[in-house]
Protein backbone atom coordinates (compact mmCIF):
# COMPACT_ATOMS: atom_id res chain seq x y z
CA UNK A 1 0.00 0.00 0.00
CA UNK A 2 1.50 3.32 -1.13
CA UNK A 3 1.08 6.50 0.89
CA UNK A 4 1.11 10.04 -0.48
CA UNK A 5 0.17 13.53 0.54
CA UNK A 6 -1.77 14.09 -2.70
CA UNK A 7 -3.04 11.68 -5.34
CA UNK A 8 -4.22 13.25 -8.60
CA UNK A 9 -6.46 10.99 -10.67
CA UNK A 10 -6.14 11.83 -14.37
CA UNK A 11 -3.37 13.36 -16.46
CA UNK A 12 -5.46 15.42 -18.88
CA UNK A 13 -5.22 19.20 -19.02
CA UNK A 14 -5.97 19.87 -15.34
CA UNK A 15 -4.37 16.99 -13.44
CA UNK A 16 -0.72 17.81 -14.24
CA UNK A 17 -1.24 21.46 -13.25
CA UNK A 18 -2.44 20.43 -9.79
CA UNK A 19 0.24 17.74 -9.46
CA UNK A 20 3.04 20.12 -10.44
CA UNK A 21 2.02 22.79 -7.96
CA UNK A 22 1.65 20.30 -5.10
CA UNK A 23 5.03 18.75 -5.89
CA UNK A 24 6.67 22.17 -6.02
CA UNK A 25 5.31 22.80 -2.52
CA UNK A 26 7.18 19.73 -1.27
CA UNK A 27 4.18 17.42 -1.06
CA UNK A 28 4.63 13.78 -1.99
CA UNK A 29 2.43 13.70 -5.08
CA UNK A 30 1.28 10.83 -7.28
CA UNK A 31 -0.51 11.34 -10.60
CA UNK A 32 -2.41 8.32 -11.90
CA UNK A 33 -3.36 7.93 -15.57
CA UNK A 34 -5.35 5.01 -16.98
CA UNK A 35 -3.76 5.22 -20.45
CA UNK A 36 -0.45 3.64 -21.32
CA UNK A 37 0.69 7.04 -22.56
CA UNK A 38 -0.60 10.36 -21.28
CA UNK A 39 -3.19 11.86 -23.63
CA UNK A 40 -4.17 8.68 -25.47
CA UNK A 41 -7.78 9.06 -24.32
CA UNK A 42 -8.03 12.65 -25.59
CA UNK A 43 -6.47 12.34 -29.04
CA UNK A 44 -8.59 15.01 -30.74
CA UNK A 45 -7.87 18.74 -30.68
CA UNK A 46 -9.39 22.06 -29.73
CA UNK A 47 -8.96 25.81 -29.52
CA UNK A 48 -7.70 27.11 -26.18
CA UNK A 49 -8.82 30.74 -25.73
CA UNK A 50 -6.25 33.43 -24.95
CA UNK A 51 -7.50 33.98 -21.40
CA UNK A 52 -6.49 30.45 -20.45
CA UNK A 53 -2.87 31.23 -21.31
CA UNK A 54 -2.84 34.77 -19.90
CA UNK A 55 -4.43 34.02 -16.54
CA UNK A 56 -3.59 30.35 -16.09
CA UNK A 57 -0.50 28.68 -14.66
CA UNK A 58 2.72 30.67 -15.06
CA UNK A 59 4.70 27.65 -16.28
CA UNK A 60 2.37 27.39 -19.29
CA UNK A 61 2.35 31.12 -20.03
CA UNK A 62 6.14 31.36 -19.73
CA UNK A 63 6.89 27.98 -21.33
CA UNK A 64 7.00 26.35 -24.75
CA UNK A 65 3.87 24.17 -24.99
CA UNK A 66 3.06 22.37 -28.26
CA UNK A 67 0.56 24.62 -30.02
CA UNK A 68 -0.56 23.83 -33.57
CA UNK A 69 -1.77 27.20 -34.93
CA UNK A 70 -2.62 30.70 -33.68
CA UNK A 71 -6.25 31.78 -34.09
CA UNK A 72 -7.01 35.39 -35.01
CA UNK A 73 -10.76 35.14 -35.57
CA UNK A 74 -13.93 33.22 -36.42
CA UNK A 75 -15.83 33.21 -39.70
CA UNK A 76 -19.44 32.14 -39.11
CA UNK A 77 -21.50 30.80 -42.02
CA UNK A 78 -25.20 31.17 -41.22
CA UNK A 79 -27.03 28.97 -43.72
CA UNK A 80 -30.59 30.10 -44.37
CA UNK A 81 -31.06 27.91 -47.47
CA UNK A 82 -28.08 25.94 -48.71
CA UNK A 83 -29.78 24.76 -51.92
CA UNK A 84 -30.55 28.36 -52.89
CA UNK A 85 -27.08 29.50 -51.86
CA UNK A 86 -28.56 31.77 -49.17
CA UNK A 87 -25.59 31.91 -46.78
CA UNK A 88 -24.80 34.86 -44.52
CA UNK A 89 -21.33 35.66 -43.17
CA UNK A 90 -20.66 36.90 -39.62
CA UNK A 91 -16.94 37.58 -39.21
CA UNK A 92 -16.80 40.48 -36.76
CA UNK A 93 -14.52 38.63 -34.34
CA UNK A 94 -11.12 39.23 -35.94
CA UNK A 95 -7.84 40.55 -34.58
CA UNK A 96 -6.97 43.45 -36.89
CA UNK A 97 -3.66 43.94 -38.63
CA UNK A 98 -0.93 44.71 -37.77
CA UNK A 99 -1.59 42.94 -34.43
CA UNK A 100 -2.62 39.74 -36.25
CA UNK A 101 -1.27 37.11 -36.48
CA UNK A 102 1.28 37.54 -33.65
CA UNK A 103 -1.43 38.61 -31.22
CA UNK A 104 -4.41 36.27 -31.33
CA UNK A 105 -7.61 35.10 -29.66
CA UNK A 106 -6.27 31.66 -28.87
CA UNK A 107 -4.26 28.69 -30.03
CA UNK A 108 -5.28 25.42 -31.64
CA UNK A 109 -3.66 22.36 -30.10
CA UNK A 110 -3.87 18.59 -30.23
CA UNK A 111 -4.75 17.27 -26.80
CA UNK A 112 -2.31 14.37 -26.65
CA UNK A 113 1.00 16.26 -27.06
CA UNK A 114 -0.19 19.13 -24.90
CA UNK A 115 -1.20 16.85 -22.03
CA UNK A 116 2.08 14.96 -22.38
CA UNK A 117 3.96 18.26 -22.17
CA UNK A 118 2.10 19.21 -18.98
CA UNK A 119 2.73 15.79 -17.44
CA UNK A 120 6.47 16.11 -18.16
CA UNK A 121 6.46 19.45 -16.36
CA UNK A 122 4.75 17.87 -13.35
CA UNK A 123 7.32 15.08 -13.25
CA UNK A 124 10.16 17.61 -13.51
CA UNK A 125 8.73 19.32 -10.44
CA UNK A 126 8.87 16.06 -8.46
CA UNK A 127 5.48 14.46 -9.03
CA UNK A 128 5.38 10.72 -9.61
CA UNK A 129 3.49 9.57 -12.70
CA UNK A 130 1.93 6.12 -12.91
CA UNK A 131 0.31 5.15 -16.23
CA UNK A 132 -1.76 2.11 -17.30
CA UNK A 133 -3.50 2.33 -13.94
CA UNK A 134 -7.26 2.68 -13.55
CA UNK A 135 -8.79 3.98 -10.32
CA UNK A 136 -12.09 2.25 -9.61
CA UNK A 137 -13.04 3.46 -6.13
CA UNK A 138 -12.10 5.65 -3.20
CA UNK A 139 -10.95 4.63 0.27
CA UNK A 140 -12.82 6.02 3.26
CA UNK A 141 -11.72 6.48 6.83
CA UNK A 142 -13.96 8.05 9.47
CA UNK A 143 -16.18 9.50 6.75
CA UNK A 144 -13.28 11.17 4.91
CA UNK A 145 -11.75 10.13 1.58
CA UNK A 146 -8.40 8.57 2.49
CA UNK A 147 -7.11 7.37 -0.88
CA UNK A 148 -8.04 5.35 -3.95
CA UNK A 149 -8.29 1.74 -5.05
CA UNK A 150 -7.02 0.62 -8.44
CA UNK A 151 -8.46 -1.94 -10.83
CA UNK A 152 -5.63 -4.26 -9.82
CA UNK A 153 -6.81 -4.17 -6.20
CA UNK A 154 -4.04 -1.89 -4.89
CA UNK A 155 -4.99 0.57 -2.17
CA UNK A 156 -3.14 3.89 -2.38
CA UNK A 157 -3.54 6.12 0.64
CA UNK A 158 -3.59 9.89 0.30
CA UNK A 159 -4.32 12.77 2.60
CA UNK A 160 -6.10 14.51 -0.30
CA UNK A 161 -7.40 13.12 -3.61
CA UNK A 162 -7.77 15.54 -6.53
CA UNK A 163 -10.21 14.11 -9.09
CA UNK A 164 -9.23 15.18 -12.62
CA UNK A 165 -10.88 12.27 -14.47
CA UNK A 166 -12.93 14.41 -16.82
CA UNK A 167 -16.62 14.20 -17.66
CA UNK A 168 -16.58 10.43 -18.18
CA UNK A 169 -15.18 9.60 -14.75
CA UNK A 170 -17.26 7.91 -12.08
CA UNK A 171 -15.03 8.51 -9.07
CA UNK A 172 -16.92 11.61 -7.91
CA UNK A 173 -20.19 9.69 -8.13
CA UNK A 174 -18.78 6.75 -6.15
CA UNK A 175 -17.49 9.21 -3.56
CA UNK A 176 -20.99 10.65 -3.22
CA UNK A 177 -19.87 14.15 -4.21
CA UNK A 178 -21.88 14.56 -7.40
CA UNK A 179 -24.68 12.85 -9.29
CA UNK A 180 -24.42 11.45 -12.79
CA UNK A 181 -25.01 14.11 -15.42
CA UNK A 182 -28.31 13.73 -17.34
CA UNK A 183 -28.00 13.02 -21.09
CA UNK A 184 -29.50 16.36 -22.16
CA UNK A 185 -26.40 18.16 -20.84
CA UNK A 186 -23.91 15.68 -22.34
CA UNK A 187 -22.82 16.16 -25.93
CA UNK A 188 -21.23 13.58 -28.21
CA UNK A 189 -18.77 14.93 -30.76
CA UNK A 190 -18.17 13.38 -34.18
CA UNK A 191 -14.69 14.46 -35.31
CA UNK A 192 -13.05 13.89 -38.68
CA UNK A 193 -9.28 14.41 -38.77
CA UNK A 194 -7.89 15.22 -42.21
CA UNK A 195 -4.34 15.67 -43.42
CA UNK A 196 -3.62 18.62 -45.70
CA UNK A 197 -0.51 20.35 -46.99
CA UNK A 198 0.45 23.20 -44.65
CA UNK A 199 1.00 25.74 -47.43
CA UNK A 200 -2.42 24.98 -48.92
CA UNK A 201 -4.04 25.19 -45.49
CA UNK A 202 -2.31 28.51 -44.79
CA UNK A 203 -3.73 29.84 -48.04
CA UNK A 204 -7.25 28.43 -47.54
CA UNK A 205 -7.89 29.33 -43.91
CA UNK A 206 -4.98 31.36 -42.60
CA UNK A 207 -5.50 31.72 -38.86
CA UNK A 208 -9.32 31.64 -38.74
CA UNK A 209 -11.80 29.10 -37.46
CA UNK A 210 -14.93 28.43 -39.50
CA UNK A 211 -18.28 27.69 -37.86
CA UNK A 212 -21.51 26.81 -39.66
CA UNK A 213 -25.07 27.20 -38.37
CA UNK A 214 -28.26 26.17 -40.17
CA UNK A 215 -31.92 25.33 -39.66
CA UNK A 216 -32.60 21.87 -38.29
CA UNK A 217 -34.76 20.80 -41.22
CA UNK A 218 -31.83 21.16 -43.65
CA UNK A 219 -30.01 18.37 -41.77
CA UNK A 220 -26.68 20.07 -42.19
CA UNK A 221 -25.76 20.29 -38.52
CA UNK A 222 -27.23 19.03 -35.23
CA UNK A 223 -30.34 20.78 -33.86
CA UNK A 224 -29.68 24.39 -32.94
CA UNK A 225 -29.12 24.91 -29.24
CA UNK A 226 -28.75 21.21 -28.52
CA UNK A 227 -25.13 20.79 -29.42
CA UNK A 228 -22.79 22.50 -31.88
CA UNK A 229 -23.17 23.53 -35.42
CA UNK A 230 -20.39 22.46 -37.76
CA UNK A 231 -16.95 23.59 -36.60
CA UNK A 232 -13.76 23.47 -38.64
CA UNK A 233 -10.39 23.80 -36.91
CA UNK A 234 -7.12 24.19 -38.82
CA UNK A 235 -3.97 22.83 -37.19
CA UNK A 236 -0.43 22.90 -38.59
CA UNK A 237 -0.89 20.46 -41.47
CA UNK A 238 -4.28 18.98 -40.65
CA UNK A 239 -7.86 20.05 -40.26
CA UNK A 240 -10.75 18.96 -38.03
CA UNK A 241 -14.37 18.78 -39.12
CA UNK A 242 -16.46 18.47 -35.95
CA UNK A 243 -20.11 18.49 -35.00
CA UNK A 244 -21.77 17.32 -31.83
CA UNK A 245 -25.20 16.86 -30.31
CA UNK A 246 -26.68 16.27 -26.88
CA UNK A 247 -27.51 12.68 -26.09
CA UNK A 248 -31.14 13.58 -25.40
CA UNK A 249 -33.16 16.45 -26.84
CA UNK A 250 -35.30 18.92 -24.91
CA UNK A 251 -38.49 17.03 -25.79
CA UNK A 252 -37.05 13.77 -24.42
CA UNK A 253 -36.14 12.30 -27.81
CA UNK A 254 -33.04 10.12 -27.85
CA UNK A 255 -31.56 10.58 -31.35
CA UNK A 256 -29.73 7.92 -33.30
CA UNK A 257 -26.54 9.95 -33.46
CA UNK A 258 -24.49 7.36 -35.34
CA UNK A 259 -26.96 7.50 -38.21
CA UNK A 260 -27.69 11.23 -38.07
CA UNK A 261 -24.05 12.30 -38.02
CA UNK A 262 -23.50 10.44 -41.30
CA UNK A 263 -26.49 12.24 -42.81
CA UNK A 264 -25.32 15.67 -41.63
CA UNK A 265 -21.78 15.00 -42.83
CA UNK A 266 -22.88 13.90 -46.30
CA UNK A 267 -25.27 16.84 -46.73
CA UNK A 268 -22.96 19.62 -45.72
CA UNK A 269 -19.78 18.33 -47.34
CA UNK A 270 -21.58 17.86 -50.65
CA UNK A 271 -23.43 21.20 -50.59
CA UNK A 272 -21.28 23.75 -48.73
CA UNK A 273 -19.35 25.45 -51.56
CA UNK A 274 -16.12 26.37 -49.76
CA UNK A 275 -15.74 22.89 -48.28
CA UNK A 276 -16.78 20.99 -51.42
CA UNK A 277 -14.77 23.07 -53.87
CA UNK A 278 -11.79 24.38 -51.88
CA UNK A 279 -11.12 22.01 -48.99
CA UNK A 280 -12.35 18.56 -50.04
CA UNK A 281 -10.02 18.18 -53.07
CA UNK A 282 -6.97 18.81 -50.87
CA UNK A 283 -7.60 16.61 -47.83
CA UNK A 284 -7.00 13.00 -46.88
CA UNK A 285 -8.94 11.34 -44.05
CA UNK A 286 -6.63 10.20 -41.26
CA UNK A 287 -9.07 9.30 -38.47
CA UNK A 288 -12.64 9.60 -37.23
CA UNK A 289 -13.10 10.07 -33.51
CA UNK A 290 -15.93 10.22 -30.99
CA UNK A 291 -15.70 12.21 -27.81
CA UNK A 292 -18.20 13.18 -25.11
CA UNK A 293 -18.26 16.25 -22.90
CA UNK A 294 -20.66 17.97 -20.52
CA UNK A 295 -21.77 20.98 -22.54
CA UNK A 296 -24.67 22.40 -20.45
CA UNK A 297 -23.97 21.36 -16.85
CA UNK A 298 -23.39 24.97 -15.79
CA UNK A 299 -26.80 26.08 -17.03
CA UNK A 300 -28.61 23.70 -14.68
CA UNK A 301 -28.70 25.52 -11.36
CA UNK A 302 -29.04 22.33 -9.33
CA UNK A 303 -26.05 20.74 -11.07
CA UNK A 304 -24.06 23.96 -10.88
CA UNK A 305 -24.58 24.23 -7.14
CA UNK A 306 -23.51 20.66 -6.40
CA UNK A 307 -20.38 20.63 -4.24
CA UNK A 308 -17.02 20.01 -5.86
CA UNK A 309 -15.40 18.75 -2.70
CA UNK A 310 -15.89 16.50 0.28
CA UNK A 311 -13.65 15.55 3.15
CA UNK A 312 -10.29 14.55 1.64
CA UNK A 313 -11.32 15.10 -1.99
CA UNK A 314 -11.48 17.96 -4.54
CA UNK A 315 -12.92 17.86 -8.08
CA UNK A 316 -11.44 19.91 -10.92
CA UNK A 317 -12.17 20.66 -14.58
CA UNK A 318 -14.75 18.55 -16.38
CA UNK A 319 -15.18 16.31 -13.34
CA UNK A 320 -16.55 19.43 -11.62
CA UNK A 321 -18.83 20.33 -14.54
CA UNK A 322 -16.74 23.32 -15.62
CA UNK A 323 -17.02 22.93 -19.41
CA UNK A 324 -17.62 26.23 -21.25
CA UNK A 325 -21.17 26.40 -22.62
CA UNK A 326 -20.27 28.81 -25.43
CA UNK A 327 -16.93 27.53 -26.69
CA UNK A 328 -17.26 23.86 -25.68
CA UNK A 329 -13.82 24.22 -24.21
CA UNK A 330 -12.95 23.21 -20.69
CA UNK A 331 -9.19 23.81 -20.77
CA UNK A 332 -9.01 27.28 -19.17
CA UNK A 333 -11.40 26.21 -16.41
CA UNK A 334 -9.38 23.01 -15.92
CA UNK A 335 -6.21 25.08 -15.49
CA UNK A 336 -7.83 27.64 -13.20
CA UNK A 337 -9.57 25.05 -11.03
CA UNK A 338 -6.42 22.89 -10.83
CA UNK A 339 -4.42 25.89 -9.63
CA UNK A 340 -7.04 26.67 -6.99
CA UNK A 341 -7.33 23.02 -5.92
CA UNK A 342 -3.57 22.78 -5.43
CA UNK A 343 -3.56 25.96 -3.35
CA UNK A 344 -6.35 24.65 -1.13
CA UNK A 345 -4.70 21.22 -0.82
CA UNK A 346 -1.43 22.84 0.26
CA UNK A 347 -3.23 25.02 2.79
CA UNK A 348 -5.21 22.06 4.15
CA UNK A 349 -2.16 19.83 4.59
CA UNK A 350 -0.19 22.59 6.26
CA UNK A 351 -3.11 23.09 8.64
CA UNK A 352 -3.51 19.30 9.09
CA UNK A 353 -7.18 19.73 8.24
CA UNK A 354 -8.64 17.96 5.22
CA UNK A 355 -12.21 18.11 6.46
CA UNK A 356 -15.11 19.01 4.22
CA UNK A 357 -15.42 22.30 6.05
CA UNK A 358 -11.83 23.33 5.38
CA UNK A 359 -11.95 22.25 1.73
CA UNK A 360 -15.13 24.27 1.19
CA UNK A 361 -12.87 27.23 0.47
CA UNK A 362 -12.19 25.55 -2.89
CA UNK A 363 -15.84 25.85 -3.93
CA UNK A 364 -15.92 29.43 -2.66
CA UNK A 365 -12.97 30.38 -4.85
CA UNK A 366 -14.40 28.60 -7.88
CA UNK A 367 -17.67 30.50 -7.47
CA UNK A 368 -15.74 33.76 -7.14
CA UNK A 369 -13.66 33.18 -10.26
CA UNK A 370 -15.08 35.59 -12.88
CA UNK A 371 -14.08 33.71 -16.02
CA UNK A 372 -15.09 30.26 -14.77
CA UNK A 373 -18.53 31.50 -13.78
CA UNK A 374 -19.08 33.41 -17.02
CA UNK A 375 -17.93 30.49 -19.17
CA UNK A 376 -20.26 27.92 -17.57
CA UNK A 377 -23.34 30.17 -17.48
CA UNK A 378 -23.22 31.91 -20.88
CA UNK A 379 -26.45 31.08 -22.73
CA UNK A 380 -25.99 32.05 -26.38
CA UNK A 381 -25.43 28.48 -27.60
CA UNK A 382 -28.40 27.17 -25.63
CA UNK A 383 -30.58 30.03 -26.90
CA UNK A 384 -30.05 29.06 -30.53
CA UNK A 385 -33.00 26.68 -30.06
CA UNK A 386 -35.32 29.67 -29.67
CA UNK A 387 -34.25 31.05 -33.04
CA UNK A 388 -35.14 27.64 -34.50
CA UNK A 389 -38.54 27.63 -32.77
CA UNK A 390 -39.31 31.10 -34.15
CA UNK A 391 -37.53 30.34 -37.43
CA UNK A 392 -36.19 33.86 -37.22
CA UNK A 393 -33.00 34.47 -39.21
CA UNK A 394 -32.28 37.80 -37.51
CA UNK A 395 -32.59 36.15 -34.11
CA UNK A 396 -30.22 33.38 -35.18
CA UNK A 397 -27.69 35.91 -36.48
CA UNK A 398 -27.92 37.87 -33.22
CA UNK A 399 -27.17 34.81 -31.09
CA UNK A 400 -24.23 33.86 -33.32
CA UNK A 401 -22.94 37.43 -33.18
CA UNK A 402 -23.18 37.45 -29.39
CA UNK A 403 -21.60 34.02 -28.97
CA UNK A 404 -18.95 33.79 -31.71
CA UNK A 405 -18.71 37.37 -32.94
CA UNK A 406 -17.68 40.72 -31.54
CA UNK A 407 -20.92 40.87 -29.56
CA UNK A 408 -19.40 38.34 -27.17
CA UNK A 409 -17.49 41.17 -25.52
CA UNK A 410 -20.80 42.60 -24.29
CA UNK A 411 -20.96 39.48 -22.10
CA UNK A 412 -17.31 38.74 -21.28
CA UNK A 413 -15.89 42.24 -20.68
CA UNK A 414 -16.78 42.27 -16.98
CA UNK A 415 -15.13 38.91 -16.13
CA UNK A 416 -12.12 39.79 -18.28
CA UNK A 417 -11.73 43.19 -16.61
CA UNK A 418 -12.00 41.66 -13.14
CA UNK A 419 -9.42 38.99 -13.95
CA UNK A 420 -7.01 41.48 -15.50
CA UNK A 421 -7.19 43.70 -12.41
CA UNK A 422 -6.71 40.73 -10.08
CA UNK A 423 -3.65 39.68 -12.08
CA UNK A 424 -2.20 43.19 -11.92
CA UNK A 425 -2.81 43.35 -8.17
CA UNK A 426 -0.80 40.17 -7.74
CA UNK A 427 2.01 41.17 -10.12
CA UNK A 428 1.95 44.45 -12.11
CA UNK A 429 4.86 43.25 -14.28
CA UNK A 430 2.69 40.46 -15.69
CA UNK A 431 1.95 42.79 -18.61
CA UNK A 432 5.38 42.16 -20.11
CA UNK A 433 4.97 38.42 -19.51
CA UNK A 434 1.83 38.56 -21.66
CA UNK A 435 3.62 40.43 -24.44
CA UNK A 436 6.57 38.02 -24.44
CA UNK A 437 4.16 35.09 -24.52
CA UNK A 438 2.47 36.16 -27.76
CA UNK A 439 5.80 36.74 -29.52
CA UNK A 440 7.39 33.54 -28.17
CA UNK A 441 4.37 31.41 -29.06
CA UNK A 442 4.36 32.74 -32.62
CA UNK A 443 8.08 32.01 -32.93
CA UNK A 444 7.50 28.50 -31.59
CA UNK A 445 4.58 27.92 -33.94
CA UNK A 446 6.75 28.98 -36.88
CA UNK A 447 9.55 26.51 -36.12
CA UNK A 448 7.71 23.83 -34.08
CA UNK A 449 10.04 24.78 -31.23
CA UNK A 450 8.64 22.99 -28.20
CA UNK A 451 10.04 21.39 -25.10
CA UNK A 452 10.81 17.67 -25.39
CA UNK A 453 10.84 17.87 -29.20
CA UNK A 454 14.25 16.18 -29.36
CA UNK A 455 15.71 18.96 -31.43
CA UNK A 456 12.86 19.00 -33.94
CA UNK A 457 12.01 22.49 -35.04
CA UNK A 458 15.16 24.17 -33.78
CA UNK A 459 15.41 27.23 -36.03
CA UNK A 460 18.52 27.66 -38.13
CA UNK A 461 20.82 30.04 -36.28
CA UNK A 462 22.20 32.67 -38.60
CA UNK A 463 23.47 35.64 -36.63
CA UNK A 464 23.81 37.64 -39.84
CA UNK A 465 20.04 37.39 -40.39
CA UNK A 466 19.05 38.38 -36.88
CA UNK A 467 17.38 41.81 -36.62
CA UNK A 468 19.88 42.97 -34.03
CA UNK A 469 18.72 46.56 -33.73
CA UNK A 470 15.07 45.54 -33.41
CA UNK A 471 16.00 42.84 -30.87
CA UNK A 472 17.91 45.31 -28.77
CA UNK A 473 15.04 47.80 -28.85
CA UNK A 474 12.47 45.08 -28.05
CA UNK A 475 14.43 43.76 -25.07
CA UNK A 476 15.24 47.22 -23.84
CA UNK A 477 11.63 48.37 -24.04
CA UNK A 478 10.39 45.36 -22.06
CA UNK A 479 13.13 45.72 -19.45
CA UNK A 480 12.25 49.38 -19.06
CA UNK A 481 8.57 48.48 -18.80
CA UNK A 482 9.39 45.90 -16.10
CA UNK A 483 11.38 48.52 -14.20
CA UNK A 484 8.67 51.17 -14.36
CA UNK A 485 5.92 48.71 -13.42
CA UNK A 486 8.01 47.40 -10.53
CA UNK A 487 8.70 50.90 -9.27
CA UNK A 488 5.04 51.87 -9.52
CA UNK A 489 3.75 48.58 -8.06
CA UNK A 490 2.30 50.05 -4.84
CA UNK A 491 0.43 52.75 -6.74
CA UNK A 492 -0.76 50.31 -9.40
CA UNK A 493 -2.05 47.86 -6.81
CA UNK A 494 -3.93 50.65 -5.06
CA UNK A 495 -5.38 51.84 -8.36
CA UNK A 496 -6.55 48.39 -9.41
CA UNK A 497 -8.27 48.05 -6.04
CA UNK A 498 -10.15 51.30 -6.65
CA UNK A 499 -11.11 50.23 -10.18
CA UNK A 500 -12.36 46.76 -9.22
CA UNK A 501 -15.91 47.87 -8.26
CA UNK A 502 -16.25 49.53 -11.66
CA UNK A 503 -15.79 46.24 -13.51
CA UNK A 504 -19.48 45.47 -13.19
CA UNK A 505 -20.12 48.29 -15.66
CA UNK A 506 -17.80 46.85 -18.30
CA UNK A 507 -20.47 44.70 -19.97
CA UNK A 508 -23.14 47.42 -20.26
CA UNK A 509 -20.55 49.97 -21.40
CA UNK A 510 -19.28 47.56 -24.05
CA UNK A 511 -22.83 46.86 -25.18
CA UNK A 512 -23.42 50.58 -25.63
CA UNK A 513 -20.09 51.09 -27.38
CA UNK A 514 -20.40 48.02 -29.60
CA UNK A 515 -21.68 49.87 -32.71
CA UNK A 516 -18.68 52.21 -32.56
CA UNK A 517 -16.29 49.31 -32.01
CA UNK A 518 -17.76 47.38 -34.92
CA UNK A 519 -17.47 50.45 -37.17
CA UNK A 520 -13.83 50.76 -36.11
CA UNK A 521 -13.20 47.09 -36.88
CA UNK A 522 -14.78 47.44 -40.32
CA UNK A 523 -12.50 50.39 -40.94
CA UNK A 524 -9.48 48.32 -39.91
CA UNK A 525 -10.50 45.63 -42.40
CA UNK A 526 -10.60 48.21 -45.17
CA UNK A 527 -7.10 49.31 -44.14
CA UNK A 528 -5.66 45.79 -44.40
CA UNK A 529 -3.94 46.49 -47.75
CA UNK A 530 -2.11 49.36 -46.04
CA UNK A 531 -1.45 47.52 -42.76
CA UNK A 532 -0.46 44.19 -44.29
CA UNK A 533 3.16 45.22 -45.00
CA UNK A 534 3.59 46.34 -41.38
CA UNK A 535 2.11 43.05 -40.16
CA UNK A 536 4.54 41.25 -42.46
CA UNK A 537 7.48 43.16 -41.02
CA UNK A 538 6.47 42.19 -37.47
CA UNK A 539 6.19 38.53 -38.51
CA UNK A 540 9.57 38.75 -40.26
CA UNK A 541 11.11 40.22 -37.10
CA UNK A 542 9.79 37.34 -35.00
CA UNK A 543 10.94 34.69 -37.46
CA UNK A 544 14.50 36.03 -37.74
CA UNK A 545 14.98 36.89 -34.07
CA UNK A 546 17.13 35.09 -31.54
CA UNK A 547 14.52 32.99 -29.65
CA UNK A 548 15.97 34.22 -26.37
CA UNK A 549 14.53 37.62 -27.24
CA UNK A 550 11.10 36.40 -26.20
CA UNK A 551 12.03 34.27 -23.20
CA UNK A 552 11.10 35.37 -19.67
CA UNK A 553 13.82 37.29 -17.76
CA UNK A 554 16.52 35.01 -16.41
CA UNK A 555 15.87 32.23 -18.91
CA UNK A 556 17.55 32.00 -22.29
CA UNK A 557 16.38 29.38 -24.73
CA UNK A 558 14.90 26.26 -23.15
Amino acid sequence: MGEYDVVVVGAGFGGPVAARKCAEAGLRTLMIERSERVGEKVISGLTIPFYGFLFGPAFIRDGNPPIERPVDGIINFIIADIDAGDIHIEDSLRIPMPLSPVFCFGYNAYCQPFCQWEAEKAVEAGAELRTSTTVVDVLREDGVIAGVRTEGGEDIRARIVIDAEGSQGLLAIKAGVREKYPPEVISLADVYDYEIDKEELDELMGYTLRFCWGWDEQKLAPPLGQGNGLMVWPYRNSIHFMQDQCLRLKDGTVPNLRKLFDVYHENITSKLPWWRDEVAPRIKLRARMWEGFEIFVGLDRELREMPNHTGGMILIGDAAGLESTELCDGVPAAWFSADIAADVAIEALRASDTSRGFLSRYDERIRNHPIIQWSITATNRYNLRFAQEHHDLEELMEYVHDGWGLGGFAHMSTPLAETILRSLQEDPTIITSWIRMFFRYFFNWTYERYDYSGGKGEPPRDAAREPRTAQTLFRGALRACDGVLGMLSPALRATTGLLMPLCRFANPVMKTALPLLEAFMRGMVKLEPVLSPLSGRIVDFVRRADPGTFDPPGRRGR
